[in-house]
């Protein structure tokens, strides 16, 4: 297969039946005045109920690798990605950042105190941030085996998890981090996770009104809500650790300045 260099046009934003959260992250700038390109870099939620339609527009991304962030829980709950011809499925499980299958039963058939309890007066973003923080600090392994194959060999490349927000969210900003993209596009590009149509659908078990009272998906939506602080933990993190963004990138993720250059080559648009 063939992987020819797209091009330095905004594509039109496809309407995928089955895949939540599809965006070309191409176009975000660059602090030395370049930009991502388009067509090499996308995200999007869980593959696995694509539809034929779907399928085939993901089959015409000439993509190299997908990688899947979601564990295997994740998998059973969702199943696993549909198979692209050509492509290279790489899973690399993550945090997941409400991880806990007793934790996920209250999310979806709690009642109202029930939620009350592990989710109410800040508990749910508390967990969410905490996970966020978790994620930078225990999974330098996995991001530095995403940065170096997409260094090497693996663009075009998708990134996903379950809803595209998380786990794939936090890869992409390191990946963009590690271009020079500057950090407030990486938050906009994050927070396009909210828009209603990219959203990830809460699951209740009970039909009935009162399982998703107001009060109800108040308290849930710290779990399903793109959140700037959440992002701004993971930025935190890195500098409390490492001291700067820079030092995470070479001291916790050990990519060296060739690799940076390459990741740049590849992901980035000339001057």
């Amino acid at each position: 297969m063939t992987h020819e260099v797209p091009q330095p046009v905004p594509p039109t934003e496809p309407e995928l039946a089955g895949v939540r959260n599809f965006r070309d992250v191409g176009g975000l700038p660059t602090a030395d005045g370049r930009s991502v390109r388009y067509g090499r870099l996308f995200r999007s939620g869980h593959l696995a109920h694509a539809t034929a339609e779907d399928t085939a527009f993901l089959t015409s991304l000439d993509l190299h690798t997908v990688f899947d962030f979601r564990n295997a829980a994740d998998q059973k709950l969702d199943g696993l990605d549909v198979e692209l011809t050509g492509v290279r499925n790489v899973n690399i499980p993550l945090t997941d950042p409400a991880d806990g299958t007793e934790f996920w039963k209250m999310v979806r058939d709690g009642d109202l105190n029930q939620l009350r309890s592990i989710l109410g007066d800040g508990k749910g973003v508390a967990r969410m941030s905490a996970s966020y923080r978790s994620i930078i600090l225990d999974r330098t392994a996995e991001h530095r085996r995403v940065l170096h194959a997409l260094a090497e060999e693996s663009l075009p490349a998708l990134m996903h998890c379950a809803a595209g927000k998380d786990r794939a969210g936090l890869s992409i900003a390191v990946s963009l981090l590690a271009v020079g993209v500057e950090r407030e596009a990486i938050e906009a590009d994050y927070l396009k996770s909210n828009d209603p149509h990219r959203r990830y659908q809460v699951r209740r078990s009970d039909p009935t009104p009162g399982a998703t009272s107001p009060e109800v998906m108040e308290l849930l939506a710290p779990l399903f809500d793109a959140r700037a602080e959440y992002l701004a933990t993971a930025f935190t993190t890195m500098e409390e650790t490492w001291g700067t963004v820079d030092r995470y990138l070479t001291d916790g993720l050990g990519l060296t300045d060739e690799t940076r250059e390459r990741l740049r080559s590849r992901l980035v648009d000339d001057i």
